[in-house]
């Protein structure tokens, strides 16, 4: 194989450049050999959750289990944390450690995954990782596009037979639809929920907003108690309510239009899906199949696991982001209330709005209202195809049905 061993012994190969195309993530297939694959594997064409989550999961979403018409599939949902936290991890550390444990115990032969460009600590490259030690070097949160699928021909000619994989739901979608020719023996997928994307060069515009010192910002969270938690390399640590957050002042395609129409917030095709939304200041599994309890059992007691909570209600919250989509016309939404009133609001939200499950719910809700307002806005024609059954399931109780021709027969 060609590739390029930087020291960290992390496995970069060359990768072809991306093929044009209207809507897309970068997800790495259209830079594969075959670029026509993206045909079959985009997210962002016609997407079959039913027919996948079959394929994945041996059953579709349960209507006598109304949890799972927001998050999907899955057998268990639990409250967890790595009882040692893990220096340098977005939160505990559990995503980063289930991959070294993968490796430790030779499950798998590399773990596909991605880690900090060389040359900017926040721009995401994608990686082979075949030692449990290197696993050290992906922790944490970056933010940009990471073409991860274009590495998995190289590991197949590298002769990888195991191999997991992490990634966010545009990827895993593609990975899914695309599983079954590329002829490994064993497939892990660990998924991670995606809040919405931007480019790196975006990104940074956004830190230079936060502070006078961009460059000093180690550590970015938007958290589920609404508000954004900084760390700076000198080991202070601000926290900003999300509404005293500068979003009127970021370009109005500071998230893509991909990001806005994505209607798999939760990551429902992996086999393990470890995230933030529910977890009240720990990280929120899902557990979807059999191989998630494989997963989730290489970390044995070295997490604390526990039961979800509930709090608040959502319906509110979710109607007033309609209204402010809608407002916004293509643009970000913006709470459209005071500023005196903001620092008072910051300070309710986390004890009166929704948490733990029900702030799940809430973020599921509002990415699916998203998704039909920009869709109708700027891809009328694609809605039909790009929003499945249970997107409008979704966002039936805030008043929005298909309008003729928006939906499959």
């Amino acid at each position: 194989m060609d590739s390029r061993v930087v020291p960290d012994q992390l496995i970069t190969p060359p990768l072809n450049a991306p093929a044009p195309r209207e809507l897309c993530t970068d997800c790495g297939v259209s830079r594969m050999s075959d670029p026509k694959q993206c045909g079959q594997a985009c997210q962002f064409i016609k997407p079959n959750y039913p027919a996948m989550e079959h394929t994945v999961h041996g059953r579709t979403r349960d209507a006598g289990k109304p949890d799972e018409a927001f998050f999907g599939p899955y057998r268990r949902m639990l409250q967890a944390a790595m009882k040692r936290p893990r220096d340098g991890a977005q939160w505990t550390g559990i995503t980063t450690r289930i991959g070294e444990r993968l490796l430790e115990t030779g499950a798998v032969d590399a773990v596909l995954t991605m880690a900090a460009d060389p040359d900017d600590k926040w721009k995401p490259r994608p990686v082979l990782v075949t030692r449990a030690e290197d696993m050290a070097q992906c922790r944490g949160m970056r933010m940009g596009y990471a073409p991860s699928l274009a590495l998995l021909e190289p590991a197949r000619a590298a002769g990888y037979k195991r191999l997991a994989v992490i990634g966010i739901p545009c990827q895993i979608y593609a990975l899914r639809s695309l599983e079954q020719t590329l002829g490994f023996e064993r497939l892990y997928v660990i998924g991670t929920p995606c809040s919405d994307n931007t480019t790196t060069e975006a990104f940074h515009g956004f830190l230079e907003l936060l502070s006078d010192k961009p460059e000093t910002i180690t550590y970015l969270e938007f958290r589920a108690d609404y508000h954004v938690e900084l760390r700076f390399d000198d080991g202070r640590v601000e926290e900003i309510p999300f509404l005293l957050l500068p979003i009127s002042k970021l370009p109005s395609d500071f998230f893509p239009i991909t990001c806005r129409t994505c209607v798999d917030y939760t990551n429902t095709l992996a086999d393990i899906t470890v995230g933030y939304m529910a977890g009240r200041g720990e990280q929120w599994l899902l557990v979807r199949n059999q191989r998630g309890e494989e997963l989730l059992r290489l970390l044995g007691d070295e997490v604390r696991l526990s039961e979800p909570t509930s709090a608040g209600k959502r319906a509110a919250p979710v109607k007033g982001f309609l209204k402010n989509t809608e407002l916004a016309a293509g643009g970000l939404p913006v709470r459209g209330m005071p500023n005196w009133l903001r620092p008072l609001m910051g300070w309710l939200m986390p004890k009166v709005g929704p948490r733990g499950l029900e702030f799940a719910r809430a973020r599921v809700e509002m990415k699916a209202v998203e998704t039909v307002l920009h869709l109708r806005r700027a891809y009328k024609h694609k809605i039909k195809n790009m929003v499945p059954a249970h997107v409008w399931a979704l966002v039936k109780p805030y008043g929005l049905t298909p309008q003729d021709g928006e939906q499959r027969k």
